[in-house]
């Protein structure tokens, strides 16, 4: 196949065809005048147009200079050039080379060169058409503005194919129709398929508060989607209130105003002061639900010191979301590990309620504060203004405090609830089945034995400097054993286990799952589950169950 011949100093294809002499069909009144032109033959209408023809188009026009040697003219006045059917460019003035194809069209007025295409309208003051390409390109100090069915396109500089129905617009260009308005420096777009392709920083504006950012992206204005890739800068969406969604890759619908985002994802909620990241998330701002996975977590900033969770899938989802009672539920789903410095804790699933404030942990939760280790099938933790305000570790609590390697504070129960002042405990109440094992201290701080009790219920007073106070329990039964006399039987309550190994110790560390270890798990018995990942009835605005 030979290659396309190019002029060197345009570098637009060169037509290697035989060319054809331009036709003069029709003018009421030819003359030559060498006062106004030496070379050319004067046109003039008086009741009929002058009429050109030239392979394949046709040309009228109220006067001209026909330069018939060099197979060209120049047409002046309600210029009107038709190529087939289907295109149509008309002019004030327009200046047509047979031998080059080229047809130059200029205004006297602001937008009166037009191009029409089927459905697409271009309006600018200078246009130069090239019928060898089929492309016409438009420029002046005003630019060009494009319609279509859907879209108006406004830009400096650009061109239009009616062949492909590609046009390429460039300097300062706009886009806009109903329900969006766009800016870029430089966008391809489809007349066929209402697709835009804009690169370099493009702002899409979906309606008064969604806004896109990207550097390179494709919008379908028609169906109102748009897919942006990472340039330099990462794309992203907000929604003007206080939510954005960023990543390499994002997708995006206004049906719904669903954002999904791939890779190095980070989701930010500074109304609620929460922060998403990972490799996937999803948005639906209509709803108010989202979700995160794979290397997912979840920060929340609300404090001075941020909370960190990692799971395998984080769903967030908003009730009540039109009225001034709006409360959100935040679930994790396997892997379940968070950190902060002064509490961390590990589970398989966790459910947060914003409306209480509680926060649940299901199957083989642990919770650690400070020196202190909780554990049992669930446990509820609430916050009050952002610290913590209680606790309760509900079927085979176990709650352990480390003294040294040998020696464990433990207290295990049915029911163990924990009650805390600016973030300090100062009660615990154990019910059902209370067996302890404590180390208590003289007045010179020498550790005077191990109390081994048992009780249907207890209670543990703290200092502000978290040192037990007072213990209190009905009637009881119970031993205290001199340090040396400790039996090696009753040192540890049957269902000890210290899990300090599973514990995150920072929050790089939540990224890695430390299972406990073989046989170490709770007894098996009836545990309750967390809310099912399909429960929210109806279907989400992008197809599809949650």
């Amino acid at each position: 196949m030979s290659s396309v011949q190019r002029d060197e100093s345009t570098g637009r294809p060169v037509d290697e065809r035989p060319k054809k002499r331009v036709h003069l069909v029709h003018a009421d009144s030819l003359f030559h005048d060498i006062r106004v032109n030496r070379m050319a033959q004067i046109l003039v209408r008086k009741q009929r147009q002058v009429e050109f023809e030239h392979d394949g188009i046709t040309l009228v026009c109220d006067s001209a200079l026909f330069y018939q040697s060099s197979n060209r003219f120049d047409a002046y006045g309600h210029v009107v050039m038709n190529q087939g059917d289907t295109v149509t460019l008309s002019a004030d003035i327009l200046f047509y080379d047979g031998e080059t194809r080229m047809a130059r069209a200029r205004a006297e007025e602001p937008d009166n060169v037009v191009l029409t295409h089927l459905q697409t309208v271009l309006y600018c003051d200078s246009l130069d058409y090239d019928r060898n390409v089929e492309l016409g390109y438009f420029f002046g100090p005003r630019g060009g503005r494009m319609v279509d069915r859907d879209n108006e396109l406004v830009s400096y500089d650009g061109e239009y194919s009616p062949v492909t129905r590609q046009a390429r617009f460039t300097n300062d260009v706009h886009l806009s129709n109903p329900r969006s308005w766009l800016q870029t420096d430089i966008l391809h777009y489809n007349t066929r398929t209402s697709m835009a392709h804009v690169i370099g920083p493009s702002d899409i504006y979906n309606d008064e508060t969604n806004h896109i950012y990207t550097e390179d992206g494709y919008y379908d204005t028609a169906a109102d989607t748009a897919l942006m890739i990472r340039d330099m800068q990462q794309p992203w969406v907000t929604n003007g209130e206080g939510r954005t969604i960023m990543g390499d890759t994002l997708r995006y619908a206004a049906a719904g105003k669903v954002s999904r985002a791939y890779g190095c994802v980070r989701y930010d909620d500074v109304v609620n002061k929460n922060i998403f990241r990972g490799n996937y998330a999803l948005y639906a701002d209509s709803i108010g639900y989202a979700e995160a996975a794979d290397s997912a977590v979840c920060i929340d900033y609300s404090q001075a010191d941020s909370f960190y969770i990692h799971a395998d899938t984080f769903k967030l989802i908003t009730y009540d979301i039109r009225t001034d009672s709006v409360w959100r539920e935040l679930r994790a789903y396997n892997h379940v590990s968070a950190f902060r410095r002064d509490i961390q804790a590990v589970c398989d699933s966790l459910v947060y309620i914003s409306r209480d404030s509680c926060m649940t942990m299901y199957r083989d939760p642990i919770l650690w504060q400070n020196g202190q280790q909780l554990l049992g099938e669930e446990i509820k933790a609430w916050n009050n203004d952002s610290t913590i305000d209680s606790t309760h570790v509900i079927r085979q609590a176990l709650s352990v405090e480390r003294i040294d390697s040998l020696c464990y504070n433990q207290v295990s129960g049915n029911l163990m609830r924990s009650f805390f002042r600016n973030g300090k405990m100062y009660l615990t109440h154990i019910e059902g089945n209370v067996t302890l094992n404590y180390y208590p201290y003289d007045s010179d701080s020498l550790m005077i034995g191990m109390l081994h009790a048992e009780s249907t219920d207890l209670k543990l007073f703290m200092s502000s400097e978290q040192k037990l106070e007072r213990i209190w329990m009905p009637a009881a039964e119970g031993t205290l054993h001199p340090l040396a006399l400790v039996p090696k039987d009753e040192r540890y309550l049957p269902s000890f286990q210290w899990f300090d190994y599973c514990r995150p110790k920072s929050k790089e560390d939540i990224f890695n799952w430390r299972p406990k270890a073989e046989g170490t798990g709770l007894k098996t018995q009836v545990q309750r589950r967390p809310p099912k990942r399909n429960n929210l009835s109806g279907k989400t605005p992008w197809g599809g169950g949650m």
